[in-house]
């Protein structure tokens, strides 16, 4: 494990926990020794995480990050087989 190796594995976790919380604050910086196999654990655990935040991509716009009640907070649609159910018949009911 080298240590390019480990800084792109935590700036790839931060852009990814990052997109949960925009504007959460100022980034930190530290220094840390470790040995190689330390780095390679964290790098599987930084690698493996998945923040309960994250609920997934909208299937609708693919653009857009889910809420909790799994609708987009792009576009506004719900997503999964709820949503499709809620717009084949929100699309009988405008007929």
């Amino acid at each position: 494990m080298t240590a390019p190796e480990l800084e792109a594995a935590l700036a790839e976790f931060a852009a990814r926990t990052d997109a949960l919380a925009p504007g959460s604050g100022t980034p930190v910086s530290l220094t840390v020794s470790m040995s190689p196999e330390v780095a390679r654990a964290l790098v599987a655990a930084l690698r493996s995480y998945h923040d309960p935040r994250d609920n997934g991509a909208c299937d609708q716009c693919a653009t857009g990050r889910l809420d909790e009640t799994f609708t987009c907070v792009s576009c506004g649609q719900p997503n999964g087989v709820f949503g499709q159910m809620v717009r084949e018949r929100l699309g009988r009911h405008r007929q």
